[in-house]
């Protein structure tokens, strides 16, 4: 801790302090006496400068805070009084109370229901308060004479003396103790495990220990402050009554969570119950699923593929029932804040989720139709990729210029896809290519130059064979298709290139002129490219097939 760190536990502790009090601090209540009920035996403290001298109690119409209230009024009114000495306080006795009195003034009224709540009779009770009034007095007239004033002062300018020395010892000592434990225990550290499994990582043993001597720090710091401002507090007639409850200020939450939490302690076993039993469950339903997908369990008509989509729906079936069980159990749920917040967390998510909601619903329907896989070389929209994740949300492609691909799983659902692996798992992708050749060239001639062309491209299968189609017979020349097979769908399109240099090469070694893609007259010399000019430099005189010229 620096020096900053000081002054921030300070400022906070100040804070508490000087905060009004959240409610009264009240005493014990004495135990009702025979015969009066218990709803009329609230009582309230009569306190003077923080120092409680009774409690009295009230009725419906006259609460026992209002009467203690008044109570103090005219104690502190007679107090400042300085024609008023405590030898004029005497006790009157009238029919139905026994009065005290300053002077003329009526201090308090002693009932014999006041006096019933103390096991004594009225005239000893009143005797009693009027005792401590006059000790109230006096000690409230001393608090405020310029002696004690200065030496309050003097004794809280002794304790600051001793306060900041003492934590900065604290925060002396944190650093050395660290540095002694870390120098002397941390290579000690080691893993804890069973045998080749790992139940506790070093680093988090360590990590409990540093934060365990943060924590001790921490505390006593907060014990020095405590110490230091209750007395400071106490020391002066304004501020003792905060200096008295400065401890209450954090007891009393932590009392009122205790209490609350020793009600719910049923609640809470039901709760840890029911997560126990539901990870079990979990745990089987994964175990099952798990063994589908290693084939070690063959449901009938159930692809392995789905085992870990399935698992996933079956999770959140598991977990929103376990939910609803729990949600009576959870301690607030029947309060008014937690059934706003719920509402507030609905209408936000149903909001927010519309398009994570139709992703996931897309993501599970791409799944269980098998419209693809990972490893698949496929055409989405106008993005073609091998497919490389999967996601509930999401499917990467990996495109042909390695580029990282990401596309909604809806925009897959609504668009036509295009599953290469897939034909060719089925016996074969088929490569196809058209062409335009003139009319005066035999159309047997040009079937058998495509299928040549085919033939010496490496890496298309010749069965099933090669084909050729006639698409259409146009105004300046009849459109051809090649069709082949091939069984390797990442290699396709080089594939293409090396089908569209072997039509090339066969059309020119039979000067044959290809007229596609536009036709406007025959020209004076045929559009072919001779065989002696085939390697013009800076062309390499083999072809990348590997064939030498």
């Amino acid at each position: 801790m620096r020096l900053r760190t000081f002054a921030s536990v300070l400022l906070v502790a100040a804070l508490i302090c000087i905060t009004p009090a959240g409610r009264t601090q009240g005493v014990p209540t004495p135990e009702a006496a025979p015969g009066i009920p218990e709803a009329e035996t609230h009582t309230a403290p009569v306190t003077v400068d923080g120092r409680v001298l009774f409690t009295v109690r009230g009725i419906t119409a006259y609460p026992a805070e209002k009467r203690a209230a008044a109570i103090e009024g005219r104690i502190i009114a007679a107090a400042e009084d300085e024609g008023f000495s405590t030898s004029q306080l005497r006790t009157v006795e009238s029919e139905r109370s026994t009065d005290v009195l300053a002077d003329q003034q009526v201090l308090t009224s002693v009932f014999d229901a006041d006096a019933g709540l103390e096991g004594i009779d009225r005239h000893t009770l009143a005797r009693a308060y009027l005792a401590r009034i006059r000790e109230a007095i006096d000690i409230y007239r001393t608090d405020r004479t310029p002696e004690y004033v200065r030496a309050a002062a003097l004794r809280a300018a002794l304790a600051t003396v001793v306060f900041i020395p003492s934590f900065a010892l604290i925060v002396w000592l944190r650093r050395r103790l660290g540095t002694f434990v870390e120098g002397r225990y941390k290579e000690r550290v080691r893993s804890v495990g069973i045998q080749s499994f790992e139940i506790v990582r070093a680093e988090s043993i360590w990590r409990a220990v540093t934060t365990s001597l943060r924590a001790l720090a921490v505390i006593g710091g907060i014990v020095l402050c405590y110490i230091y401002l209750n007395f400071v507090l106490s020391l002066f007639a304004g501020t003792r009554p905060f200096g008295n409850r400065l401890l209450g200020y954090v007891v009393d939450p932590l009392a009122t969570m205790g209490r609350a939490l020793v009600r719910e302690i049923p609640d809470l076993i039901f709760l840890i119950v029911l997560i126990i039993v539901t990870r079990y469950v979990l745990r089987l339903i994964r175990l099952f699923f798990d063994a589908v997908e290693r084939g070690t369990v063959a449901p009938h008509n159930f692809d392995k593929d789905w085992a870990s989509p399935t698992y996933r729906l079956v999770r959140i079936g598991v977990v929103a029932f376990a939910a609803v069980v729990a949600y009576p159990y959870i301690p607030g749920s029947g309060s008014e804040a937690f059934k706003g917040i719920s509402v507030f967390l609905g209408v936000m998510f149903s909001i927010g989720s519309s398009s994570f909601i139709s992703n996931t619903i897309a993501g599970y329907a791409l799944t269980y139709r098998r419209a693809f896989k990972v490893g698949d070389r496929v055409k989405i929209n106008d993005v073609v990729g091998d497919v490389t994740e999967m996601r509930l949300q999401v499917t990467q492609l990996r495109s042909l210029k390695n580029e990282e691909v990401i596309i909604p799983n809806s925009l897959i659902l609504n668009n036509q896809v295009v599953n290469y692996s897939a034909a060719v798992r089925k016996g074969g992708v088929i490569l196809h290519t058209t062409i335009g050749i003139g009319y005066e060239t035999p159309w047997r001639q040009v079937e058998a130059m495509l299928l040549l062309a085919a033939e010496r491209t490496a890496r298309v299968l010749q069965e099933p064979k090669p084909f050729v189609l006639q698409k259409s017979l146009g105004d300046f020349c009849i459109t051809y298709e090649l069709n082949a097979y091939c069984n390797d769908a990442s290699a396709m399109f080089r594939l293409y290139t090396d089908l569209h240099r072997n039509i090339l090469d066969v059309f020119n070694e039979h000067g044959v002129q290809i007229m596609t893609p536009a036709y406007e007259g025959d020209p004076e010399q045929p559009k072919v490219v001779p065989k002696d000019q085939w390697y013009t430099a800076p062309a390499a005189t083999s072809e990348p097939n590997g064939r030498n010229t």
